[in-house]
């Protein structure tokens, strides 16, 4: 049990870092000067589990290795080109299971690139309940009337198992 103490612990450090991390970003504006942006937004969608972190629902929560997710991506661009081309760091914070009963937090943390016309690739660590690993993340990014809709497809293999996600979305620019 205090190894799942420790997990908890850890997670919500990490999510208050994050939250607190990604207040305000500094964005270079083509043509000159920073603006202050901020782009996150809530993620919706579905996580497939395989291996040993699947047999462990089954036997110890009579649950499918199929679960919903809830959450919330925190995006920081830290360079953009003349093409369009952005670095990213972005964080997710998510929550599966609910739909079972269950609770079963993640939190990655991942440096990827967008191109101009959207398509983005990303990897990180990722901190669950089942312990660490690493997420290699693709996806496409649309843009309409100021609104992104990112749309990401996330493989994350470990030792237990490897979990299949994809997550879609949507966030705004703001800007202070």
């Amino acid at each position: 049990m205090n190894s799942n103490k420790g997990i908890f612990s850890t997670l919500v450090i990490v999510v208050l870092a994050l939250f607190y991390s990604t207040s305000t970003y500094c964005q270079y504006q083509p043509g000159g000067g920073y603006d202050y942006m901020k782009l996150s937004g809530p993620r919706l969608g579905i996580t497939i589990i395989t291996g040993e972190g699947a047999q462990i629902l089954k036997d110890d929560f009579d649950a499918s290795p199929i679960v919903t997710q809830f959450g919330w991506q925190f995006e920081t661009r830290f360079f953009t080109l003349e093409d369009g081309t952005t670095g990213l760091v972005e964080g997710v914070v998510l929550v599966g299971g609910f739909e079972q009963g269950l609770f079963l937090p993640s939190v990655s943390g991942l440096i990827g690139i967008r191109s101009g016309k959207g398509a983005e690739f990303g990897l990180g660590p990722n901190l669950s309940i089942t312990g660490a690993a690493v997420v290699f993340a693709a996806g496409f990014t649309m843009s309409s009337e100021g609104i992104n809709f990112p749309i990401n497809f996330a493989v994350l293999p470990s030792p237990k198992g490897v979990r299949f996600t994809i997550l879609a979305g949507f966030n705004a620019k703001s800007y202070r």
